[in-house]
Parts: structure tokens; C-alpha cells; sequence
């Protein structure tokens, strides 16, 4: 097996662009757009009521339950740090002294996976159902749950392959350094660069843009903005996060350089221990699964955040991102497939918010009234499994079911054939 991945002293690739100017000039154009939109809102608060109206109610109703949140991530963090080390300390002491080294491997990570799968498991789900969390609190419980679990995952797997005795400060250090791939060691600034107000409140605003585009703004305030403000504070010098996917000509490239960070876990965890297992064979099977798996995830994190199963995101990703993945591959590099591209990704958020947000309205406006029929779903487009917050339980149809693939496999067709 090739060398696993080697960090280096790497800047953002947003950070370089800033330094030439006319890029800084569209920067400051989006500041500008920023400004006049929140000038825009006091002016027609001020016309309209006489004053300025400031609501937070969503907000609050979004974060809510923040106690709760706080307690359940507590437990996580607390088992993550401690459990998968010293498990790992216990194994490497016993490996040396044990005759039957196989019989005490498969035995600890027996125990280690049943532990796992209750506390990182089971328990964040119970959390999110039993206590009715809010949509933004289920979100910072699933996708902590997921951090956590490929953190440890990628922990164990770089210590267990040659016994050894990481240290405890590296693996905290790990466990909040902007990477999923493990190191004892990686490549960290001399010093942190300044940090002023001025930074901070400007950073808090690009991380809270509204609008423009779900995708892009996910993009900036996530993968550049908070995992660069992780990587000044622990002075994390390999910064690439993304890569240039704006310029990518196949859907290929763009998942290798969208993300990075999760691209490299599922690569050295999924694609190539795959590989491993079977003699470099069924490399399609490799990226198969790697997608599944991928798709599982996403459509996981979606359903317990929005407490519903409406397999959308599942669908385009699974299907659609497969058979892009194939058809506009590498070998493809004239500009047009570039505007292809774009114009897919516009097409696939815009699908996802519309669909998204019509099943979460659907939800809270319109009672469930037993198994719906083909004409009842145009009034209601529900999914066949619900989680039911108010019951602890999952509700299923199969009829709905039945109906909710078609209208979205039919209307994704219809979209498709009509973009090629």
C-alpha cells in the first residue's frame, strides 16, 4: 500500500487569491452587498412600523434546548477522548505480553465496537428524538456524532497497524486540529498571526452572509472560515482544506476538491483499505461503496437534524452523483463541461431547498391522517419514514413511500434529460 497522507506548511487557497487585487475588490463587493442589505432591512423596518424591529425568534427557537446539547456533547467528547485511548494503551501493553496476539485484538475491538456504537451510536439519537432538540441543535449533536466517530475511527486505525503509545495531549490535539486523518505530529505555525476585533467581527459576518447561495455560503463560512479560525488557534499549518474545485470540468474532480478534510478519511479508510481487502480488485466496487457510504451519512445527518426521512439528498448523491461521476470524468476538460457543472450544482441545491423545505412545512401544516393516497400526496409530500418527536417512534408508509421515490425520480429525470 502507498504512503498515507504527508501534511505540509500549506496556506488556504482562498487566503492567496485575497492577495491579488481585483479578487480583494470582489471580496470587498460582497461587504458592500452585506452592508446595503442590512441598511435595506432598518430602512423598511423604520418606514413600515415606525421603528426598528429586532427579531431573534428564530433564532432562538433554531438553538433551543442548548443545555441539553451541551450535557450530550459533553458525554461524546468525554468518551471519545478517553475510551478509544486507553483502549488502544490497554491493547498495545497486552499485544506485547500476550502469546495469542490475534485472539486479544479481536476481542478488544469487539469491546471497543459495541462501546462505540452505544455512546456514539445509539445515545446521540436517543438525545436528538427523546428531548425534541430544535433543527439547528439536532444538526451540532449529528454532525458532532459523525466528527467523533471518524476522529476515533481514524485514531485507532493509525495506532493499532504497529503497536504504539500515542501521547494523550496528541490525540486532544487531534480531536480539535482541522483534520480527520490522525498524526502524532503535524507541521504548526511559529506563531499565530494577529487576531483583532476588527478580524473577528468580520469573520462572524462572512459565517452568518444570508442568502446569495447555500452552496457557496456553506463552503465559505465552513470549510474556510471555521476551519481556518481551528487551525490559527492551534496553530495548524497544513491549511488545505479545498482545492480549486470552482474550476473543475468533471464532477470527478470536484469531489476529490470540494472537501478535502472528508475526502482524505474516506480515501485512506474506504477507497484503499478496500482496495487492500481485495488484492487491488473491483476498484468500481471501491468507489461504489465509497459513495454509498457517503450518501448514508448525509441523508443520516439531514434526517435526524430535520426529523424526517426524505431521502433527497440520499437519492441525488447515490444516484446522480454516481452516474456524473462516470460521464464527466477527468478526460474532460473544455470550459463548457465547467458551466455543466455549475449549472448541475445550482440545479441540485435548488432541488434540495425546494423539496426540503416543502416536506418540513408539509410536516408542521398538515396532520397525518393514516396511509395517503396519489392524490393526497400533492397536498402533503411526505416521506415514508417520520421520525415522530412526539411519540419517540418511526412512522412508516409504504404507499408514501412509493409515491415520494417517484415524484422525485420522475421530476430529477425531467430536469436532467432537459439540461443535456
Amino acid at each position: 500500500m502507498e504512503n498515507g497522507k504527508v501534511f505540509m506548511d500549506r496556506v488556504s487557497l482562498l487566503d492567496e487569491l485575497f492577495e491579488i487585487s481585483h479578487i480583494r475588490t470582489i471580496y470587498h463587493m460582497f461587504i458592500a452587498v452585506l452592508l446595503i442589505f442590512f441598511l435595506s432591512t432598518l430602512a423598511v423596518d423604520y418606514i413600515d412600523q415606525g421603528r426598528l424591529v429586532l427579531e431573534f425568534d428564530l433564532l432562538f427557537y433554531a438553538f433551543g434546548k442548548l443545555g441539553t446539547v451541551t450535557w450530550a456533547w459533553t458525554v461524546m467528547f468525554g468518551y471519545t477522548l478517553f475510551v478509544p485511548y486507553y483502549t488502544v494503551v490497554f491493547w498495545g501493553n497486552l499485544y506485547h505480553s500476550f502469546p495469542f496476539k490475534t485472539g486479544v485484538s479481536l476481542g478488544m475491538g469487539l469491546m471497543l465496537a459495541a462501546t462505540q456504537a452505544c455512546v456514539l451510536g445509539a445515545f446521540p439519537i436517543y438525545a436528538v428524538i427523546h428531548y425534541e432538540l430544535p433543527p439547528a441543535s439536532r444538526f451540532i449533536v449529528t454532525l458532532e456524532q459523525i466528527r467523533f466517530l471518524m476522529k476515533s475511527y481514524s485514531f485507532i486505525r493509525e495506532s493499532v497497524p504497529a503497536p504504539r503509545f500515542p501521547t494523550l495531549s496528541s490525540y486532544l490535539y487531534f480531536l480539535f486540529c482541522p483534520t480527520l486523518i490522525y498524526r502524532e505530529l503535524y507541521p504548526r505555525n511559529a506563531t499565530n498571526q494577529p487576531f483583532s476585533t476588527r478580524t473577528m467581527v468580520l469573520a462572524l459576518f462572512h459565517s452568518t452572509l444570508p442568502g446569495i447561495m447555500l452552496l457557496l455560503l456553506c463552503f465559505f463560512a465552513f470549510l474556510h472560515c471555521w476551519l481556518n479560525l481551528f487551525g490559527e488557534l492551534l496553530r495548524f499549518a497544513d491549511r488545505m482544506f479545498y482545492k480549486d474545485w470552482w474550476n473543475s470540468t468533471s464532477f470527478a474532480n470536484y469531489y476529490r476538491t470540494w472537501n478535502v478534510v472528508v475526502h482524505d478519511w474516506l480515501y485512506y479508510y474506504g477507497y484503499r483499505d478496500f482496495l487492500w481487502l481485495s488484492n487491488r480488485k473491483f476498484r468500481t466496487a471501491a468507489m461504489l461503496s465509497v459513495f454509498i457510504v457517503s450518501a448514508v451519512v448525509h441523508e443520516y445527518a439531514l434526517t435526524m437534524g430535520f426529523g424526517f426521512f426524505y431521502p433527497v439528498m440520499f437519492f441525488l448523491f447515490a444516484v446522480f452523483g454516481v452516474m456524473f461521476n462516470f460521464t464527466m470524468n477527468d478526460k474532460r476538460q473544455s470550459p463548457v463541461c465547467n458551466v455543466i457543472m455549475w449549472t448541475c450544482l445550482f440545479i441540485g441545491q435548488g432541488v434540495q431547498v425546494c423539496l426540503y423545505c416543502q416536506e418540513w412545512y408539509a410536516q408542521i401544516h398538515c396532520p397525518r391522517t393514516g396511509v395517503r393516497t396519489a392524490s393526497a400526496w400533492h397536498s402533503h409530500t411526505t416521506a415514508g419514514f417520520i421520525l415522530d418527536p412526539l411519540h419517540s417512534k418511526v412512522c412508516f408508509s409504504y404507499e408514501a413511500l412509493t409515491m415520494s421515490w417517484c415524484e422525485i425520480c420522475v421530476f430529477l429525470m425531467r430536469v436532467t434529460f432537459k439540461l443535456f
